[in-house]
């Protein structure tokens, strides 16, 4: 069962900063000016992905593998609502990012902000997923 506390340590983790991300650093981002926001997106954006992407498919895999083990078909449901953040971030959040990252400095304004502003909500929905996943392997390790 160890697998099943590491999955449930591993999206706990990724739900953390998820959380983080919606609920300090983007209302933080958007006392900014449209250019420091923009500017403060694009390497926060970069290197938050490097961080929950991993994160994401480590706990993908602790699920599988605690319910491999146990047969406890709540780890694989807590496994697939965190890799589920793969699939939702390259489908709906992806072509935001890419606007984003393309956007010169010099030339962000009310709409790269919008952008910002609609990739927060797009963000908040791995915010859930993580916090589903989480969820579910806590209630898979307590059982």
């Amino acid at each position: 069962m160890i697998a099943g506390q590491l999955a449930l340590i591993v999206a706990a983790i990724f739900t953390g900063a998820a959380a983080y991300v919606s609920f300090a650093e983007q209302p933080a981002r958007l006392t900014l000016d449209d250019r420091s926001a923009l500017a403060e997106w694009k390497p926060a954006y970069q290197r938050g992905f490097a961080m929950q992407g991993p994160l994401a498919v480590l706990g993908f895999l602790l699920g599988l593998l605690a319910w491999w083990q146990t047969g406890d078909w709540r780890c694989l449901l807590g496994a697939a609502f965190l890799i589920a953040n793969w699939p939702f971030t390259f489908i709906a959040i992806m072509p935001t990012n890419k606007r984003l990252m393309a956007t010169p400095l010099d030339r962000a304004g009310p709409e790269s902000r919008k952008l910002i502003e609609t990739w927060a909500g797009l963000h908040a929905v791995r915010t859930v997923l993580g916090a589903l996943a989480t969820a579910i392997f806590l209630w898979a390790s307590v059982a």
